[in-house]
Parts: C-alpha cells; structure tokens; sequence
C-alpha cells in the first residue's frame, strides 16, 4: 500500500483505485463516518473507471497510525496532511471529492488552500454548523415511521452508543442504526452497512479542534466550481440544509436525487453516477 509523509513527519496510507480507460489524473476521495474505514466506499458505483481515485486512509484510521496528541485528527488540522497529499501526488490542483463527515475535512482544505482546488464534490454533507437553514431531518424521519427495523434505529439513535463505550460496542451501535442512513432497508442496503468498521478515537479526535469562527465567509473565497450531492430522503443530514450549502460557493450547485438517503452510489448509483461524471469530467 503506498503512503506519504505528513508536514509532522507522519507515514500515512492511501489505497489507489484505477479502472480501465479512464483519466490517470489522480481525484482525492475523503472518507466520513467520521473515522469510518474507507473501504465502506468502494469505488463510488464504478467512478474509478473515469478517474482514479485516490483514498487516505485518515489519521487512526485503518492503515495510517493515530495521531500522538489529538489535534494532529481534527478534521480542521487534517486538512494539512491533504495538501501534503496533493504535493505527493504531484498535482498543480486537486479535485477533492468528500463524503458525508468527510466533507467537514474537504471543506477545511478548501477554506485553507481555495487556489490548490480544481473542484470540489461534496456527497450528502453536514451542513448545520455552517448554514441558517432549519433542518427538516426530523419531518423526514416521521415520514418513514411505521417500518420496524427504521423505527428500531431511530429509537437506537436517540438513545446513543452507552456510557461504557469501546470500538466493538461502538460498531454495534452503528450497525443498529445503520437503517438511518437508506431510504430502503433491502439486501444491497443492509450489505452496505455492514462494510467498514468505525475507530472510535479517531472520531473523537476528529472533532477535537473546532473551525474557526469565519469558516462560513471563507467559503466565500472557494471560486472552485463545487457541487453538492443531497439525498431527497437523507434522515442524517436532511435535505434543505444540504442543498443551502451549495449557495455559499461562489461557483456552487446543487443536485437532489431521489428514493435516496445518505449514500447515494450504493442506493441509486446510476442517478448518482448521471450527476457526479459531467462535474467530475470538467474538473
């Protein structure tokens, strides 16, 4: 597995996913969960095929060691070890494609490098520490109440991981409330939840530093074309939250696909793969 030397002099880890026939300019593909393993996003409904895809393996986080004091994982103070990344990779800009928590580090990048940007793909981001926008989850999850195995997450949520909580009773919580995260709870669905396995403190480390106070306006510095991917259905992140996101990008939209929860290339990869190429093609 390749690696790359951090600005602190850690040897960090990256997988390299390269189809037949596409561009070898490397895109550089950030993980959520947050610090879930990567490997939960295989290769993004056949997108490696277009481009190769470049996975880090995120400080704690399957192959890439945790940090020695806490800070070093915040998705704020990641944001180096990604352009550290970039210069590995020998690119002028990069296309950053980012996934759910992961976005909070792509967008940490973008406020901190905005001209070592060629684009920005944001997939069914958090957005409620950045945007006034009510979040309309919770009329979302009164929509698909009456279903068994949702209405048991959502009780599973609410009621969190335990007090005692280590990394196996950690991932049996998120396997509860894996239901969440779909529109649909079907076979290609549930297989999906089970990929992956979450380090609980390299979560909690990647939450250890708090943005600054004008994240919000430096986004206004992003002119990056940027394209935020929101699920009519997300019961995670909502829906109206996302898609205001977008509006903070001088050169952001925004694209809603439906029957869709939080992970639109497992639930509807062809609607998925229809928005992400022309925006992935042009950067």
């Amino acid at each position: 597995m390749p690696t790359y030397s951090a600005a602190d002099g850690a040897n960090l880890h990256y997988d390299v996913l390269d189809g037949e026939g596409g561009r070898t300019d490397p895109v550089i593909v950030l993980a959520g969960g947050a610090a879930e393993h990567p490997s939960y996003l295989g290769d993004l409904a056949g997108l490696s095929g277009r481009r190769r895809l470049v996975v880090p393996h995120l400080r704690g986080v399957g192959n890439s060691p945790a940090p020695g004091r806490a800070e070093a994982g915040s998705y704020w103070r990641q944001a180096e070890d990604v352009e550290s990344l970039r210069l590995h990779l020998g690119i002028e800009r990069a296309l950053i494609v980012a996934h759910s928590a992961g976005t909070r580090l792509a967008i940490s990048y973008a406020a901190r490098y905005p001209r070592r940007l060629s684009g920005l793909l944001l997939i069914t981001p958090p957005a409620d520490y950045l945007v006034d926008e009510p979040s309309d989850a919770a009329g979302l999850i009164d929509q698909r109440r009456g279903e068994p195995a949702f209405d048991a997450a959502i009780a599973a949520m609410e009621a969190g991981p335990g007090p005692d909580v280590d990394d196996d009773t950690f991932n049996a919580w998120r396997q509860t409330v894996g239901p969440t995260g779909y529109a649909e709870w079907g076979a290609v669905e549930q297989a999906h939840a089970r990929a992956g396995q979450w380090n609980l403190a390299a979560a909690r480390a990647f939450f250890s530093v708090e943005p600054p106070g004008d994240l919000a306006p430096r986004i206004g510095d992003v002119t990056a074309p940027t394209l935020v991917v929101a699920g009519a259905q997300d019961c995670v992140t909502g829906l109206a939250p996302v898609v205001a996101l977008a509006n903070l990008f001088p050169n952001g939209s925004a694209v809603v696909i439906d029957h869709c929860g939080h992970h639109p290339w497992v639930e509807q990869p062809a609607a998925f793969r229809l928005a992400v190429d022309p925006f992935v093609d042009a950067c």
